[in-house]
This record gives C-alpha cells, sequence and structure tokens, in this order.
C-alpha cells in the first residue's frame, strides 16, 4: 500500500470501521455493537471540542485517534488536550501513519489554543513509548487512573 495517508474527521457511517480498529486496539476488550456505538457517536457530536480522526490511504481506513480540547481557567485560560484511542491498522505499523496522526492531532490542539497535548501509555507498551518520545513527547510525572467498575446495584 503505497501513497501519504489522508486524515479527516470521521463520521457516523465510519462507526464500523473505527470499531475495527479499536477492536486490533484492545483485543480483550468486549466488542462494542452498532447501534451503541451509534449512540455514543451522537454523545461525542454535541461536545464542542471532541475530534475523532480517521486516516486512510487509497481509500481504506488505516488508523484513527481521538482528541478532547478541554477549556481551562489555569495555564493563563489556555486549553488542555488530551489524546486517546490512537491505533494503526495491524501489518500498517512503522510506515509513517502513526507519525502523521500525532502531527496532525498537534496541530489541532494549536488549533484550539491548548497549551499542552496529553496521552497515557500503559507501562509495557515500551516500543510505543520510544516512538512517542522520538516525535518529541515528554514523560511528566505519574499517569493515575482511577478504575470505576460497573456496579449492578
Amino acid at each position: 500500500m503505497d501513497g501519504i495517508c489522508q486524515i479527516r474527521d470521521a463520521r457516523r457511517g465510519d462507526l464500523p470501521v473505527l470499531l475495527e480498529l479499536y477492536s486490533q486496539l484492545a483485543p480483550q476488550d468486549a466488542p462494542l455493537g452498532l447501534e451503541a456505538a451509534g449512540r455514543i457517536w451522537d454523545r461525542i457530536a454535541s461536545y464542542p471540542c471532541y475530534r475523532v480522526r480517521l486516516a486512510e490511504r487509497d481509500g481504506i481506513a488505516i488508523g484513527t485517534y481521538s482528541l478532547l480540547a478541554m477549556d481551562n481557567l489555569a495555564h493563563g485560560g489556555a486549553g488542555t488536550a488530551i489524546l486517546e484511542n490512537v491505533v494503526v491498522r495491524e501489518g500498517l505499523r512503522g510506515n509513517g501513519t502513526g507519525k502523521t496522526m500525532l502531527l496532525d492531532a498537534a496541530e489541532l490542539a494549536r488549533e484550539a489554543g491548548c497549551y499542552k497535548l496529553a496521552l497515557s501509555s500503559g507501562l509495557a507498551r515500551t516500543a510505543a513509548h520510544a516512538f512517542y518520545e522520538g516525535l518529541g513527547y515528554r514523560r511528566h510525572g505519574h499517569s493515575y487512573y482511577l478504575p470505576l467498575e460497573e456496579t449492578n446495584a
């Protein structure tokens, strides 16, 4: 597959291919059905600065990422952008698509007036860490999360 990838905002009609890509990102997760994905998509579409982007090459979806730019009362009012769900299709990794997507995300974050673009990466993903650092991302502090498991009350 030759050529430079193009990146565009994903549309609701892209949900089947997005779900396929996300299954490669987290194969241990139960797949999300199209109907449930549509309901979530509608909520995402209501956010003022939430973008789901799709990378394509020769008309084939090869990667995706999500970017949320949040307003901020600290840091002189400069926003913060969070990068999530970065995935390049298996078998097509290492061809520059990831770099193109992350450069696109940084540009969108700048355009949104953000002072930083943050992402989290699992401790075991050392190749991903090297990739991010090679693009200028810096390790900063610690990333924490609180699992919010469903309760059957």
